[in-house]
């Protein structure tokens, strides 16, 4: 009887297991030349494993989307997910793959977007590297619906840190001609944003995401145009906005002054703001009530008929 309990969990593991994620493709955002790209023999990436086991990857020269697709679709929703890292590293596990594993527990597809950080060395114009990634990757899931189950009208943007400014950027700038004109939109149709950098204005912004992505010295016009609170319209997304009072990396004014921006041209967004959390904390830390937020944003997608 004993034995027949063991294999009755562990048949229900694996079903349980397969019915949560159906596949895993990686896809390479540019199917030709990368726009605006330079090529330098001694720029290649790297990745650096943590003590927990977890990734960090630098030097991105050839972008990819990394898919995880539900077994059971939720209304064909899907969330492009822009790691942080202060526009210097991705935190591709911690940030990504958790992330994306999560909402497919609630038939979300989860597509981790590893994208080239700007840089002199490999692009023309360093500020416009991302966004570009962005822009494409969102028309390249649009290209891929019907094949992955996906409903063009439901497909997402999210970011952690400097993810939640490319993610905020991609959200107030998807019309900004950044490589060629496509007939395939870039809006993406909601946006989630985790403890995001918005603004590159002192002394608010994260001062090294600010130099890696506009230079030591930035023009006060660069420095407005990548100021996302500055840059909502009203055909901004549906926003999601989550972050810590005692984020000591990026100031919760980031996300309040986003928030406050989407008010002001009546986008419908939510803010939660934790009293304790930090910067980083993923999906949440155990003992904290960070750890409500993912919950939340389910609710939210719900509230916003995004999925069941």
């Amino acid at each position: 009887m004993k034995y027949l309990q063991v294999f009755c969990f562990f048949f229900l593991f694996l079903y349980t297991s397969t019915q949560i994620t159906a596949q895993t493709v990686t896809l390479p955002v540019w199917h030709d030349s990368i726009p605006g790209a330079i090529s330098s023999a001694k720029y290649s990436e790297d990745t650096i494993t943590l003590d927990n086991g977890q990734k960090r990857i630098r030097k991105v020269t050839n972008p990819t989307i990394a898919v995880y697709l539900p077994a059971k679709p939720n209304k064909g929703a899907a969330i492009i997910i822009c790691p942080g890292g202060g526009y210097e590293r991705l935190a591709y596990d911690h940030e990504g793959i958790e992330f994306a594993k999560k909402l497919n527990e609630y038939g979300i597809a989860g597509i981790v977007l590893k994208y080239r950080l700007p840089n002199d060395s490999i692009m023309q114009k360093k500020e416009d590297g991302p966004l570009a990634d962005a822009q494409e990757a969102i028309r390249l899931v649009r290209k891929h619906a019907s094949e992955w189950n996906l409903d063009t009208g439901k497909i997402g943007i999210s970011g952690f840190s400097a993810g939640g400014h490319l993610a905020s950027t991609l959200s107030t700038q998807f019309n900004k001609v950044v490589y060629r004109t496509e007939s395939i939109s870039a809006k993406p149709n909601f946006a989630i944003l985790v403890y995001p950098v918005v603004t590159m204005k002192t002394p608010l912004t994260h001062a090294g995401s600010r130099k890696r992505l506009l230079g030591a010295n930035p023009s006060d016009a660069l420095i407005q145009s990548f100021s996302n609170e500055m840059q909502v319209s009203a055909d901004t997304p549906p926003t999601f906005i989550v972050h810590a009072a005692d984020d000591q990396s990026v100031p919760v004014q980031n996300s309040i002054q986003y928030f406050e921006s989407l008010n002001k041209f009546k986008v419908p967004a939510e803010l939660h703001i934790y009293q304790k959390g930090g910067h980083g904390f993923g999906l949440g830390k155990d003992k904290g009530t960070t750890a409500q937020w993912f919950d939340s944003c389910i609710r939210w997608m719900q509230e916003s008929k995004i999925i069941n």
